[in-house]
């Protein structure tokens, strides 16, 4: 694939710095692929766009993972426990720390090359929210950046198409849940010369045995993120409803359990992007992120969603 096809223009404007006031007060953008049409909605109209989907959402919980260290000054980013007290993590900066140094509450053993370290941490994170770099304003409510249903601690990110739900919403929608814990990596910009060349890292998943089966008779199923939509086919493909997924999903993939996908707007040159293009088709996903620019959409963490059909 052509990286050029995930590049677009966004105007800085257009990078959401704050959550909508109301979560399901953002704008949704809805893409019909049988007719083509493109409809603008807001995002508590969502279940008049639905034909008896269920839907598929991802109750990870994001870790407060961001732990300050004062000399040197720094941070350790927490991406994802080990066993026990131990982490796999990214810490700045990296030259300065030493192995078997310990720095507050974290103690540094292993560096792992990349800024990345395995480290062990005293007790539970008790850190800031680790907000995207693009997002510079600062978070008043931390709840904000967690879904209302976020239940399994483990993410060093949200899975941000599911922030627009209310619980109210959520009772009116016939729901199921699987876990899988977001890392870093799953946002990390493409910077090899074809999109094939890229390695993307493995994040931990889990289905209930109960949920999956569920998932597995319904008629069609709404992924509720890109998060979702790798959980879903990868145990599609393994029938293991539980371990680590790399499953790279680009363009041509065949979706096998994943008819419809709910989604916000991803960056350029992302994994998360040519995910949506896989499904939608590339030239269909340029057309609607140029249209979503035209419109004034939000993009990105806190922005506005789509809703592909």
């Amino acid at each position: 694939m052509d990286l050029d096809e995930l590049d677009y223009d966004l105007p800085s404007e257009l990078i959401a710095q704050h959550p909508a006031e109301r979560r399901d007060a953002s704008r949704l953008l809805v893409y019909d692929r049988a007719s083509g049409e493109i409809r603008h909605r807001v995002f508590s109209e969502l279940e008049q766009e639905l034909h008896g989907e269920l839907l598929v959402v991802n109750d990870t919980r994001v870790v407060p993972a961001r732990i300050p260290i004062e000399q040197p000054k720094g941070e350790v980013l927490l991406l994802e426990r080990v066993s026990g007290d131990e982490w796999e993590a990214l810490a700045r900066p990296t030259r300065r720390l030493k192995a078997g140094g310990t720095y507050g509450d974290v103690t540094m053993l292993e560096h792992l090359g990349e800024g990345r370290w395995r480290v062990r941490l005293e007790g539970e994170p008790h850190g800031l929210t680790p907000l995207p770099p693009y997002i510079t304003a600062p978070l008043t409510d931390p709840s904000r950046y967690q879904t209302v249903y976020a239940d399994e601690a483990g993410s060093a990110a949200a899975p941000t198409a599911g922030l627009h739900f209310t619980p109210e919403l959520l009772q009116r929608l016939d729901v199921a849940r699987v876990t899988l814990h977001v890392g870093l990596d799953t946002f990390r910009p493409v910077s090899e010369p074809t999109l094939e060349e890229h390695l993307i890292h493995g994040e931990r998943y889990a289905v209930e045995t109960q949920e999956w089966q569920r998932i597995a008779n319904a008629p069609r199923v709404l992924a509720v993120g890109t998060t979702s939509v790798r959980t879903l086919e990868t145990v599609a493909r393994t029938h293991e409803l539980q371990g680590r997924t790399e499953l790279f999903i680009t363009p041509g993939f065949e979706f096998r359990r994943v008819d419809a996908l709910l989604t916000n707007f991803h960056l350029p040159r992302s994994t998360l992007l040519a995910l949506v293009m896989a499904f939608a088709g590339i030239a269909e996903t340029r057309r609607l992120y140029a249209t979503a620019v035209a419109e004034r959409y939000r993009f990105y963490s806190f922005g506005d969603a789509m809703l592909i059909l």
